[in-house]
């Protein structure tokens, strides 16, 4: 047992809450990062975290540890993390396949198609640099996270930062995004 943790623990069996700031101190970065291993966003991570050290204080689990500290807020953020991904992805599946409904309904009017690919690519074009360059990698030349890596010398996380970004800017033309990424 780590005797940081073992003395943070009594603390918080005590009742003493500036152990539990010592706690916060001690692990919310390492697992935030931690987090971020499953997940492609820290601002998620982060809220992952945030979730888990309130319900760790609101419900006392420290009174049910008996020994360290850590194994359980990894594993925790671990389970949280997942679950929380498989929960954004079911949504993210239903709206792609809102989206691909609206494209069949209206697949027959090609030119209001070009102009929406149009619109995308000048939108595409204010885009800020890294993140255009990331968009264009995946969607347009259909390249995957770690080729794009290796071509623009970053790192995989931060091609999946720019995409994410990308996306968040592009939402408004979501439908033909899809439409790419089909063809």
């Amino acid at each position: 047992m780590k005797s940081n943790d073992f003395q943070i623990l009594q603390k918080l069996k005590k009742g003493n809450p500036t152990a539990y700031k010592q706690l916060f101190d001690e692990y919310y970065i390492p697992l935030s990062v931690y987090s971020l291993k499953y997940c492609d966003s820290f601002h998620l991570a982060e809220d992952i975290v945030q979730d888990l050290f309130i319900k760790f204080w609101n419900e006392k689990i420290y009174l049910r540890l008996e020994n360290e500290i850590s194994p359980y807020l990894f594993k925790a953020v671990k389970n949280n993390t997942l679950k929380t991904i498989k929960k954004n992805n079911k949504y993210q599946l239903e709206e792609i396949e809102s989206q691909i409904e609206k494209l069949i309904i209206d697949e027959t009017d090609i030119e209001l198609i070009e102009q929406e690919r149009k619109k995308l690519y000048q939108e595409i074009d204010q885009l800020p640099e890294k993140s255009k360059e990331v968009f264009k990698a995946i969607v347009l030349d259909n390249l995957k996270y770690k080729e794009v890596a290796e071509q623009l010398n970053i790192s995989v996380n931060t091609v999946k930062t720019h995409y994410s970004r990308a996306l968040k800017q592009l939402r408004n033309s979501l439908d033909i995004i899809i439409m790419l990424l089909l063809i």
